[in-house]
């Protein structure tokens, strides 16, 4: 009978650590150091590539993405030799964990829509490999002329409101792609960045809060009001048509995610 409750208990324990593990959403970042810069403003930013539970601060280890770049003026431009990699620590964790790094010099006017494509990253939790294809649109020396083009990736959000500029309250919507075709009933986590543990971080009531969700209609448009200042990121999941083989032989299927990243100011 001790055996038994033993059992029991582990089997409890076990049971928790994967709903709670499960429930944790996951979001490929690109983050620049600013997303407006103007004539007054150092040329020079720096983009970080993570992989990460965005309000919780928990990262997961990423290796070396298999593309990364900026779309300019119609052009994808490779910057994938550019890439550093980098550690840092989740808010209340003392493991590192690796992501990248670059910094790029602006040169002349226009959007610049950085994006990369990780490598897949293999989740027990959900028995399925995921691929973020992510997205974050940077405007310089105001020329507002970009923004709104799909870059041809496998999956993409296409914003429909100029994507930065934007201030607390305004509503962030965009179109869902998926081989370039509007993807409709896709389930769309939305997630803000909490990024300093030394500041105010934003705290979820209980777990409905972390991760919200929304859905696109027929022709894959979703909409999102920015409730508080800084970061906040939109995943738009769905399913590949292909699938990866483990080193066992199983054929797994694949999370694709669509994810673009808007920063929101407030009101002062």
């Amino acid at each position: 009978m001790k055996e038994k409750n033993i059992f029991i208990v582990m089997l409890f324990v076990f049971s928790f650590f994967i709903i709670t593990n499960t429930a944790l959403a996951h979001f490929g970042v690109v983050k620049p150091s600013d997303d407006i810069i103007t004539q007054d403003d150092n040329k020079t930013i720096q983009v970080e590539i993570k992989f990460i539970h965005p309000l919780e601060g928990h990262y997961m280890e990423l290796e070396k993405p298999q593309e990364f770049g900026v779309f300019l003026g119609g052009k994808k431009i490779n910057l994938l030799g550019k890439l550093k990699s980098e550690k840092g620590k989740s808010i209340d964790q003392d493991q590192e964990f690796t992501f990248w790094s670059t910094d790029y010099k602006i040169k002349k006017p226009g959007d610049y829509s950085f994006y990369v494509i990780p490598k897949p990253y293999w989740e027990p939790a959900e028995d399925c490999y995921i691929i973020h294809y992510t997205k974050v649109c940077v405007n310089a020396l105001g020329l507002e002329e970009g923004w709104d083009k799909p870059i041809g990736l496998k999956t993409e959000i296409v914003p429909l409101p100029r994507p930065y500029g934007l201030w607390v309250g305004n509503i962030f919507t965009g179109q869902v792609l998926v081989d370039g075709k509007p993807a409709a009933d896709t389930e769309i986590e939305v997630e803000y960045l909490n990024e300093d543990a030394e500041t105010s971080l934003l705290k979820a009531p209980s777990d409905p809060f972390v991760t919200q969700v929304v859905k696109t209609d027929k022709n894959g448009v979703f909409s999102y009001a920015l409730p508080k200042d800084g970061w906040w990121g939109f995943a738009a999941l769905n399913e590949d048509s292909k699938t990866i083989k483990r080193p066992d032989g199983q054929e797994k299927s694949i999370e694709i995610g669509a994810v673009f990243w808007v920063k929101a100011t407030a009101i002062k």
